[in-house]
This record gives structure tokens, C-alpha cells and sequence, in this order.
């Protein structure tokens, strides 16, 4: 269909397209002045008291974090079972399982209640994820943390220009966060994501094992005037490093980051305008005067009284045009999780419930009003 209105579109303008392209120019594309830039702007950005490293994805970037705080073989990890598998499965790169806690109802974040229930002597960390860019309930998650000595690494994924009490998430005292910038995110360079820490030895041991266990990264070795060519293996490391050809979208995206966000707010309530008569459960909002919703995701789930099942909604708004995802199949559905954890339906009813309704709706900052408008019309006319 020539006029079909996609999911998701990256927000790019011609900075980034000239700083690519100054960047190719220079001769210098792996980690470099511009992936070290991408990092200072996104500490200033988030109030200039966190150590950021930029990584290749956020999954990497999630495992540095449980790495760094040694997460193991033996260990158990709380996580979400309504999230992307990422979440999982850096808790099996490390050595660890993961332990699958339900949904809160309204939110679709972690519940803290039932993250308790499931702790035991072998708890080393919660992993919660902050679901469409609303941020958990940070206060709950940080009291069961201190109260079991358990670490806390944030998915960060949806959440860059998401506030809990006034604070960036991001930089919240959490013992590490990650942020992705996969291409459909609220800033987005294609592949890529950042850790966040308060933490010095997190950053320390982070930014060993990010490029090989190499004790100085390329740009330090190169533009030092002492043995460039020096370097020492003190651990076994990854290859997790972000390219100065992805940073250089990043910088301007990150600049452009509060219009973004601004703009998906708007539609996000001219979403609710439209669909608040509809047999549809509404997206949560923030409860906090000092919160703030990035708005990643626009998550409706149609309930019983709809005229239409799921899947047949999904059908009708592609029929039109219309792109849409699902957010999420949850993890114990899926077969890894399910038979490797024996994991049933019934463990987690919540998330059982929301993942048979929900549909995310098209929510990016390129939309025009008659975008929106298109969408709105095209729901009231599958739901009326």
C-alpha cells in the first residue's frame, strides 16, 4: 500500500546525516572522539553525576552491568516475564537463572509484591524494565532491594527522557541502568545503548570487559603519546564497543531528544481523546507529579466487550494501512523460557491477560496530526 503508515520511523535530520559523513571523512570510525563526545553529552544531559559507556546494544550493555556486580553460575536474577527476551537472557550469559515475576495490572511493569514472594538465599539482583517508558515503582523496587541485599539493574530500554521524582531515569540510584537505541526507540542510531552507573567500580570493570578485557581503550592508546601501541589483557572481555559512526547519530538525536519526546506525549493524549469510549484499557499514566513518561510505546488492550478479537483488530488496522506491534508475547510463552523454567500460563495471570488484548499503536515523532488522526479514525471504526 503506497500511503501505508508504518509502526515506528527513526526522527533523522541533516546533522546527523553531515556529522556520518564528517565522521567518515575523518578516518577515524570505531570508538573514537565521537563515541566519547555521545558519552559527555548523555552525562551532562542526566545531570553530570553518572558514568556513561557506550555499547553496541543494550542487551550488551545489560550484561556488563550483571557481569560487573558478579552475577554467576548459582545465582538467581528477578525479571519480568512481560518484557523482550534480552531481559532473560543476559541472566543465562553470566551463568545465572532467572526467576519470572508477573505483571502489576494497570502499568504492565514488575510487581514488587510478587518479586518478593519469589526471593531466595540465592537472589542476587532485580532487573526491572520500565515498560513503555513508564517508569516502575522505583521506591517499592529500591526498599525491597535494601531491605533483601539485592542489586538493582534497570532495563532503561524504553525510558531515555523518563522521569521517577523529578530524577532522570538513568540516573536514579539504582546500581546500574541500560538505555537502547535500537531504531525505534525514543532516540534511536540504528544499533546501540548506553550503561549508566553511580557506581566506580561498575564503570571501572564495565569499561574493561566492554572491548576485549583491554586495559586502554583504541582512542586513549592512539592519541597518546607513550607507546600507542601498548595495551594489556586483564580479563577476559567482549566486544561491546558502540562505533563513532552510530555516536555520531547519537549526539544530535540526543539534542533532539525533548521535542521528541514532547511530541509523542501529544499524541499519546490525543490518543486517549479519541479512544477513552471504546472497549479498550488505556495506557497507565504517571501517578507522581515528579514522574514523567517517555511514551516509547502507546500499549492498548481491547477488553471482553470488544466487537472484534485481537488478532482480528490487528488485521483490520493492517487492511487500512497501519502498521502495529504487540508488546509483549510474554517469556513464558515462549518455548526456551517455558520448557527449560516449566513455566505455565497460570504462573502469571496478569501478563497472560494483558499480552491476549494488547496492541501497540503507531507513536513516533515524525507523525503529522493527520497521521494521528488516520489512526484514531480507523480504531473507532474496527471498536464502535
Amino acid at each position: 500500500m503506497d500511503d501505508a503508515l508504518p509502526f515506528a520511523l527513526p526522527d533523522m535530520g541533516e546533522e546527523e546525516t553531515q556529522e556520518v559523513v564528517a565522521c567518515l571523512r575523518s578516518g577515524w570510525l570505531t570508538t573514537g572522539p565521537r563515541t566519547k563526545r555521545f558519552e559527555e553529552d548523555m552525562v551532562a544531559a542526566l545531570g553530570g553525576e553518572v558514568h556513561a559507556l557506550a555499547v553496541c546494544s543494550a542487551t550488551a550493555g545489560l550484561h556488563l552491568a550483571l557481569e560487573a556486580l558478579g552475577v554467576g553460575p548459582g545465582d538467581e536474577v528477578l525479571v519480568p516475564t512481560y518484557t523482550f527476551t534480552a531481559t532473560a537472557e543476559v541472566v543465562r550469559y553470566v551463568g545465572a537463572h532467572p526467576v519470572f515475576v508477573d505483571c502489576d495490572e494497570s502499568t504492565l511493569n514488575m510487581d514488587p509484591t510478587e518479586a518478593e514472594a519469589k526471593v531466595t538465599p540465592r537472589t542476587k539482583a532485580l532487573l526491572p524494565v520500565h515498560v513503555g517508558g513508564l517508569p516502575c515503582d522505583m521506591g517499592r523496587i529500591f526498599d525491597l532491594a535494601s531491605r533483601r541485599g539485592l542489586r538493582v539493574v534497570e532495563d532503561a530500554a524504553h525510558a531515555y527522557t523518563s522521569l521517577w521524582h523529578g530524577c532522570p531515569v538513568g540516573a536514579l540510584d539504582s546500581d546500574a541502568s541500560v538505555l537502547s537505541f535500537y531504531a525505534t526507540k525514543t532516540i534511536a542510531t540504528g544499533e546501540g545503548g548506553m550503561l549508566l552507573t553511580r557506581n566506580d567500580d561498575i564503570a571501572r570493570r564495565a569499561r574493561v570487559m566492554r572491548l576485549h578485557g583491554i586495559s586502554r581503550d583504541a582512542f586513549d592508546r592512539y592519541t597518546s603519546p607513550q607507546a600507542p601501541w601498548f595495551y594489556e589483557v586483564v580479563a577476559p572481555g567482549f566486544k561491546y564497543n558502540m562505533m563513532d559512526l552510530v555516536a555520531a547519530i547519537g549526539i544530535h538525536q540526543l539534542r533532539k531528544a525533548p521535542a521528541f519526546r514532547e511530541r509523542r506525549e501529544q499524541i499519546a493524549l490525543r490518543y486517549d481523546d479519541m479512544f477513552r469510549d471504546l472497549p479498550l484499557t488505556l495506557p497507565a499514566h504517571v501517578r507522581d507529579g515528579g514522574d514523567r513518561h517517555s511514551w516509547h510505546l502507546y500499549i492498548v488492550r481491547l477488553t471482553s466487550d470488544a466487537p472484534r478479537s485481537r488478532d482480528e483488530f490487528i488485521q483490520g488496522l493492517q487492511g487500512r494501512g497501519i502498521g502495529t506491534s504487540v508488546h509483549y508475547i510474554p517469556l513464558h510463552l515462549h518455548p526456551y523460557w517455558r520448557d527449560t523454567y516449566a513455566l505455565r500460563s497460570g504462573d502469571f495471570p496478569r501478563a497472560q491477560r494483558a499480552y491476549e488484548g494488547a496492541v501497540s499503536l503507531p507513536i513516533y515523532s515524525r507523525m503529522t496530526d493527520q497521521d494521528v488522526e488516520r489512526v484514531g479514525r480507523a480504531v473507532r471504526e474496527l471498536l464502535s
